[in-house]
């Protein structure tokens, strides 16, 4: 019985021991991350500790520290087979080339029960590094397996959400097969990205989810068939703008034909043009016409432009118009109201794709330059943002010129348009 007994309290001893050593180990692995990086090296044991509690506060350390000497850890992190730690080292991965997305991340709103982790996703989704920033091929190989075998629909759903944010072009494969999840966070991840990476030859790995039947998914499914330029899924839009009831889905499949803009339907964008009661699809008319580019259609546009009364529509309207030819720049003109336009916060993220896109043509920047000369703050920013996205060598001097602002919010842009500009000059 004596025997019996000093085994059961040798037991408890040593586990008792074993905890203690254990909460000694992740007090040790959180107190690392107050180091800085010099705490990074010594991170390294506890990264592939036994215990789940020290690996976790270990790659909480590793965010906190952040910076590319934490990327090889982090890598090493994601292969890990708990959710939370996956979802937190990709997290950790975005951050370091998007610095301050630690505050965006769904690693904060993590909930544990168990072996149970739940996170909030949040609706705003815009955020994507700058063309010039280059990302580990390893960082992209992890995410990209992560976001097809990752232990949890959140940790993949958050996977597909950073390849996006890092351009991972190499992962399209990963994405696309994430896209026959059936998880409908994943699946919008998913498509999201596909839509940041902008790669025409994934589009038709789309095609399929604008019939799904999950009403987000559709719509993001309509728009990025638009936005990666899938003319072959004209028929399958046409096709669900037939059947549709939903309003929502309706003026997401005009608007990305709108962006195919295929001569078939040119009667259609006019009878859009005219709808008075609908502005966006009055705006999705205009849009289509716009990039149609017959010229017998300027008048009408001009026309309507004058005569439009609502901002948004009169904005695509204006975009048509200057779309067709008019360059005019004078004071009421369609390409000054473009240009003014993006002083107005809630207006300019609609504003500046139509100068992006109209900037490709040379005769486009030209009319611009001088606009520059005497433009707001607002304005130079967001015109050095088009001149970095759809610039030419003609641009160099304007940015150069920007970057040396005598206001530094302004310069500071123009260092970064300039970098983004030369980064897809050959």
């Amino acid at each position: 019985m004596k025997q019996i007994i000093f085994i059961l309290l040798a037991g408890a001893l040593a586990f008792s021991q074993s905890q203690g050593d254990t909460k000694q180990r992740a007090r040790a692995a959180h107190d690392l991350g107050k180091q800085g990086e010099l705490g990074i090296p010594k991170l390294a044991p506890y990264v592939t500790d036994t215990d789940l509690s020290v690996r976790v506060e270990a790659v909480k350390s590793l965010d906190d520290i952040g910076g590319p000497k934490t990327v090889d850890l982090l890598v090493q992190a994601s292969h890990d087979t708990d959710p939370e730690i996956q979802i937190r080292a990709t997290d950790g991965l975005v951050n370091v080339y998007l610095p301050g997305f630690m505050k965006t991340g769904i690693s904060g709103s993590l909930q544990r029960v168990g072996d149970s982790v739940k996170a909030k996703f949040t609706d705003t989704n815009d955020q994507i590094i700058d063309a010039y920033v280059e990302v580990r091929p390893d960082v992209i190989e992890a995410l990209g397996h992560l976001a097809v075998s990752g232990a949890s629909l959140e940790s993949r759903a958050n996977a597909c959400r950073a390849l996006g944010i890092l351009r991972g072009r190499a992962a399209i494969p990963q994405l696309a097969e994430a896209l026959h999840s059936k998880d409908n966070q994943t699946m919008y991840e998913a498509l999201v990205a596909l839509q940041k990476i902008r790669d025409p030859a994934s589009g038709s790995r789309v095609t399929f989810l604008v019939h799904d039947l999950d009403p987000r998914v559709q719509i993001t499914a309509v728009q990025t068939a638009g936005i990666l330029l899938d003319r072959e899924a004209a028929p399958d839009l046409r096709d669900v703008l037939g059947r549709t009831r939903d309003p929502k889905v309706r003026r997401a499949v005009t608007s990305s034909l709108a962006m195919l803009a295929d001569p078939a339907d040119h009667e259609s964008f006019l009878h859009d043009l005219a709808d008075t009661k609908d502005d966006e699809l009055r705006a999705a008319g205009a849009e289509g016409l716009a990039r149609l580019k017959n010229p017998a259609d300027r008048p009408t546009l001009e026309k309507t432009f004058t005569g439009e009364h609502k901002l948004n529509p009169r904005l695509s309207e204006a975009f048509a118009v200057v779309s067709l030819g008019n360059l005019d720049t004078g004071e009421f003109s369609a390409l000054r109201y473009l240009v003014n336009t993006l002083n107005q916060k809630l207006y300019q993220g609609v504003a500046l794709p139509f100068l992006v896109e109209l900037a490709r043509q040379p005769s486009v920047r030209q009319a611009l330059y001088p606009l520059l000369t005497g433009a707001t703050k607002d304005e130079k920013i967001a015109l050095g943002t088009v001149l970095g996205r759809s610039g030419d060598k003609d641009s160099v001097p304007y940015l150069e010129a920007l970057s040396m602002d005598p206001d530094k919010d302004v310069a500071q842009d123009g260092i970064r348009d300039l970098r983004t500009l030369r980064a897809r000059l050959p």
